[in-house]
């Protein structure tokens, strides 16, 4: 059961980090928004590892992290890059397919969840879909690059799960810290290009800083559901749950109203997690 426990709290956590991301977008430039909480994702684990006082567990865990790292931070590049020229109500719940990418590999490596868990996971994809939905806009004409780039995203957000799993079950901390090292080297480069402004008040960094916590204290949770021996197939699919909390965070923090699509879709996650938990 604790690996299932630590994975929600990754999902959760990834949906908060996500929702204090977008508000802050609002304000900032998103490239400042990125770099900044990253930078203070990476001091948070580093003083974490300083603590440990250890090194790496297996040297495995450094490739396999950074590898993530790098990864990762393509898919949400090719994320925004689809919700910036495509409708976002196909590339959002498109994207949101990456979770069928681990589900496939610990399928096919091994893992064997009983019935109850099969249901389960379809369950909750399927309502992670639909509660990633953006109501009010129109899916006619779609634009095929913006597509196209919803598909990348989700292979390569998929693949980042995949990654941090095996880096978990290596070194969790250690995975961790490379995940943030490698993700930090592709925003660098865009950031020493496109040079966007860092200036911002003290409520904007305090905020940007928790994000960087928020999101990495997320990372180390599903990498510990790793460790502690959890099954890709079924943690993988408590941690896409990020769609869900960030809409469930919008209706009762911002007061935004759910689209019935997107009520059915948070249902049918819950349900399905309360399947995988049963299971």
């Amino acid at each position: 059961m604790l690996p299932l426990v630590l994975a929600f709290c990754s999902g959760i956590g990834w949906g908060t980090a996500d929702f204090l991301g977008g508000l802050s977008a609002r304000r900032l430039p998103l490239l400042t928004v990125s770099l900044v909480s990253q930078a203070a994702g990476a001091a948070f684990v580093t003083m974490l590892i300083l603590v440990h006082g250890a090194g790496p567990r297996e040297t495995a865990a450094l490739g396999l992290g950074l590898a993530g790292g790098v990864v990762g931070g393509l898919g949400l590049l090719a994320l925004y890059g689809g919700l910036a020229i495509g409708p976002m109500s196909i590339v959002a719940p498109t994207a949101a397919l990456s979770g069928t990418v681990p589900v496939a590999w610990g399928l096919l490596h091994g893992d064997r969840p009983d019935p109850l868990q099969i249901v389960g996971i379809v369950l909750a994809v399927v309502g992670i879909v639909l509660a990633s939905r953006t109501p009010g806009e129109e899916d006619g004409n779609p634009h095929v690059r913006g597509i196209a780039l919803a598909l990348v995203a989700a292979v390569t957000l998929g693949t980042f799960v995949v990654l941090l799993d095996e880096a978990g079950r290596s070194d969790p901390l250690w995975g961790v810290m490379m995940v943030r090292v490698g993700a930090l080297l592709i925003l660098g480069v865009i950031v020493a290009a496109v040079r966007p402004s860092l200036r911002m008040g003290r409520r904007d960094g305090a905020r940007l800083g928790a994000i960087g916590v928020i999101d990495n204290t997320a990372n180390l949770s599903f990498a510990l559901a790793a460790d502690a021996g959890g099954l890709l197939a079924l943690t993988s699919v408590l941690g896409s749950l990020y769609p869900v909390a960030t809409v469930l965070l919008a209706r009762f923090v911002l007061d935004e109203r759910l689209a019935r699509h997107q009520a059915v879709g948070v249902a049918a996650a819950l349900t399905g997690v309360a399947l995988i938990a049963a299971g």
